[in-house]
């Protein structure tokens, strides 16, 4: 081992005793550089009938799954994975697995599944609509990159009928070609991709699964005093589900590698800390749960969070969680850079600044 990493391996630091049976690292790095329930399905009408879909080139490289969501609207994903696995849904004649990727000219069987009907089709309102329009940072003919508001899902399903995406859709009816680049929980604002071209979305995933040529930003309000000396939270995240359904991530030995790196912005007296949070890895809730970890919930984080602060900062108008993806770096196919800034929803800024002249915090004096 290099004496570099001896260096950085001694200044490991925890903030907080750790439960766990193993030491998730949580490095001290001293410089500063910069939708639709899952419900019983009825039979399907005498209607609905088996329908033959060929693949287009646009088309190539979706996984099946993916394509059956687009192809069977407001179907859960529980009943597309369940006629995936029982060999209903068939590619040029034989079965598929949910990852099994299409080629141009594929033919793909769907069996009888009743879809949503044209009177079924749940309205955007005009005001998300509006919204959602003012909304777009940036837009051209193979990728758009939106502010998303926080409390909308990104798309549909697990009782949700409307999502970001279903939204986008409506938008723009002339586009063939929709699909998320990525996700956001549904509380968290801010940049979100979304492809135009199926090019796009190959060339995007690429670069994620590569973790090269997209870079990510948050902004969160924590609980307490970040140390600024804390720049990096190592820890492995495995999601579980609890007797009720609901998906909770933790920090766990057997869990997947995840590391964010935070970085103090601004601090409101030893109340709570603006930090900046750049995820490595990419996990379910990671920047959510590691600030947890780090012994600095989110402020409005109704699930890893602290209820009594959250109740106490909703005087202050944080009604919601404080996670904002403030800003995103794209590396197009060509080579060109990207750089996108989303701001910060008004009733949080209002929340900042009160928040600083509380705690005469205008300074960012560590």
């Amino acid at each position: 081992m290099s004496s570099k990493k001896k260096l950085v391996s001694a200044r490991v630091k925890r903030v907080k005793k750790s439960p766990l049976p193993f030491k998730a690292k949580i490095a001290n790095v001293s410089n500063k550089p910069a939708t639709v329930a899952d419900a019983p399905q009825s039979e399907p009408s005498p209607a609905v009938k088996v329908r033959y879909i060929a693949v287009t080139e646009d088309q190539e490289g979706q996984r099946i799954d993916n394509f059956l969501r687009t192809a069977l609207k407001g179907v859960p994903k529980s009943m597309i994975y369940r006629i995936v696995r029982k060999g209903e849904v068939r590619v040029n004649k034989g079965r598929v697995k949910p990852d099994t990727k299409l080629k141009a000219g594929d033919m793909v069987r769907i069996p009888p599944v009743r879809t949503a009907q044209p009177g079924e089709t749940v309205r955007v309102s005009k005001a998300l609509l509006e919204k959602l329009e003012a909304s777009i940072l940036y837009e051209s003919d193979a990728l758009i990159v939106i502010n998303k508001p926080s409390g909308l899902a990104v798309h549909g399903g697990s009782g949700i009928q409307l999502g970001l995406i279903e939204a986008m859709r409506q938008m723009r009816p002339d586009c063939s070609f929709l699909e998320l680049v990525h996700r956001l929980d549904r509380d968290t604002s801010g940049c979100i991709m979304v492809a135009k071209k199926r090019s796009m979305l190959r060339h995007l995933h690429e670069a994620l699964r590569q973790g090269r040529g997209i870079s990510k930003i948050y902004h969160a309000l924590v609980i307490g005093r970040w140390d600024a000396t804390t720049q990096k939270i190592d820890a492995p995240l495995r999601k579980n589900e609890l007797v009720s359904g609901e998906r909770i991530v933790k920090v766990q030995p057997d869990g997947k590698a995840s590391i964010t790196m935070f970085k103090v912005i601004r601090r409101f007296a030893n109340v709570a800390t603006l930090v900046e949070a750049k995820p490595i890895t990419g996990r379910t809730h990671q920047i959510r749960v590691h600030a947890q970890f780090a012994g600095h919930p989110i402020i409005g984080d109704e699930k890893y969070g602290v209820e009594s602060v959250n109740n106490e900062m909703q005087a202050q108008g944080i009604r919601r969680l404080f996670l904002h993806a403030a800003a995103l770096t794209v590396t197009l196919e060509d080579g060109e850079k990207l750089h996108f800034k989303a701001p910060l929803e008004n009733n949080l800024s209002v929340a900042v600044d009160r928040l600083a002249a509380q705690h005469n915090q205008y300074d960012q004096r560590f």
